[in-house]
């Protein structure tokens, strides 16, 4: 009966992360993942006047290359994408995000994990952790976790680290999984932006991994979560 309970609970807990796989990963400490555009954005978000219970875009270059104000026309819109962001930087400032106290927070992070080989179930158990975070030190907070985007590598100037389409949809559904329990939406923007090949579509982007401004990529972005209810 004991080896059932055991069973049962490992079958039903997702994602599945040892104690052993995130000892392994202190090799990727924040640290690794601070280069010098990360002190600098810092550094930019502390001289920043913020409005009151803003909507929060949480992520990497993908979030912040958005002009999430002028996409939305509302002033209330903060961004809070880094380049070349994890899982664990986001972990690491989140105290930030959480003293703002924010009506929303769309969170998208992930792919630089990736193109560091760090294993899906660690990606999915750090996003829930961020979740959790967020829950109790926000709790009036809507959040919102959005998939990894697609790649395409047959797009010139493509960074080959990246290539990794498999992996991005093995992480996904793992992160899915573990939104599940949190009951936090989980909005698969994935889809949205792949070609018939299931690739990153080469209309919107410029090197198969960030969406260009001017291709229309985040007006069909904004306008999908509109649509879904999520702004």
């Amino acid at each position: 009966m004991k080896k059932l309970l055991v069973f049962l609970f490992v079958a039903f807990t997702l994602p599945a992360i040892t104690k052993a796989q995130v000892t392994n990963q202190r090799l990727f400490d924040t640290a690794n993942f601070m280069p010098e555009h990360y002190a600098q954005r810092m550094a930019l978000f502390a001289t920043q006047k913020l409005p009151k219970n803003p909507i929060v875009f949480l992520g990497n270059s993908i979030t912040e290359m958005g002009n999430w104000q002028k996409l939305l026309n509302d002033s209330n819109v903060v961004n809070r994408g880094i380049g070349g962001d994890n899982t664990y930087g986001v972990l690491h400032r989140l105290p930030e995000i959480i003293a703002m106290q924010p009506a929303k927070v769309f969170l998208l992070i992930g792919i630089n994990d990736i193109g560091k080989d760090i294993p899906g179930t660690v990606i999915a158990h750090n996003i829930a952790t961020i979740v959790k975070q967020l829950k109790e030190g926000s709790p009036h907070t809507k959040i919102y976790v959005e998939s990894i985007m697609p790649v395409n590598p047959d797009v010139p100037n493509f960074p080959q680290h990246y290539d990794k389409q498999g992996y991005i949809l093995n992480a996904n559904k793992l992160i899915k999984a573990a939104m599940q329990p949190l009951q936090v939406p989980f909005i698969n923007i994935h889809d949205l932006f792949t070609d018939a090949q299931g690739r990153l579509n080469a209309k919107y982007t410029a090197d198969g991994l960030h969406l260009t401004q001017t291709g229309g990529g985040y007006e069909k972005w904004i306008a999908f979560l509109k649509k879904g209810g999520y702004l």
